[in-house]
């Protein structure tokens, strides 16, 4: 994710149709009888607002071990966060039931801006050692809600921006570990998470 590199800058998703699923054994992993994301959803806007939603000492995207991976999620998703650059190993408890959606890269910026960065923007993910289809959404436009104190470039408050990104949006995982590896890329600039997901059956969620 490339967040801090302009006042309109970040990651995002902002909804295609479409659904990433494993390739070759197709739903491996996933449970394709619950819940998929809606195309009808502002995911993208949403996405930037939850990676806003917190200062940066428990930030999502500024964790390095995973232990902040659920604050501030929504009850009918479950986002996951790439890094401002580099490579980090996350572990994460997710509840079982709810669809997964992340950015391989993504921003928030200028439509000229974003132009720019889809130009070269590219990544991939495999779930349990089966790649996942990424998804291209270029020049959405998204209202994003920042608190005080986030990482993100801007001061805290509601704005308009447009965001782009390479994404993939899973359905609802099977209960158990899954390891999930997220690579994304954009000109120089180079994001990636080793994910451990541990999938917790509704009675432990």
């Amino acid at each position: 994710m490339s967040l801090r590199s302009a006042i309109p800058l970040l990651l995002v998703l902002g909804l295609v149709a479409g659904c990433g699923v494993a390739q070759g054994t197709g739903t491996a992993g996933v449970e394709s009888s619950k819940p998929k994301v809606a195309a009808s959803e502002n995911i993208q806007g949403r996405w930037w607002t939850w990676a806003a939603s917190e200062e940066e000492s428990t930030n999502p995207v500024t964790d390095t071990t995973g232990e902040f991976c659920d604050r501030n999620q929504p009850d009918d998703v479950w986002f996951l966060a790439g890094t401002f650059g580099g490579t980090v190993n996350r572990t994460c408890r997710v509840p079982a039931g709810r669809p997964v959606v992340f950015p391989l890269v993504n921003q928030i910026c200028t439509e000229q801006q974003c132009k720019r960065f889809m130009a070269t923007a590219t990544g991939k993910a495999t779930l349990d050692g089966k790649a996942v289809t990424p998804e291209r959404m270029e020049d959405d436009n998204v209202t994003v809600t920042r608190v005080a104190g986030n990482p993100m470039s801007g001061e805290e408050g509601t704005a308009t921006f447009y965001a782009c990104g390479v994404w993939v949006r899973l359905p609802s995982l099977k209960p158990g570990r899954h390891n999930l590896t997220i690579r994304g890329s954009s000109g120089s600039f180079r994001t990636g998470v080793d994910y451990t997901l541990i999938v917790q059956p509704d009675q432990q969620a």
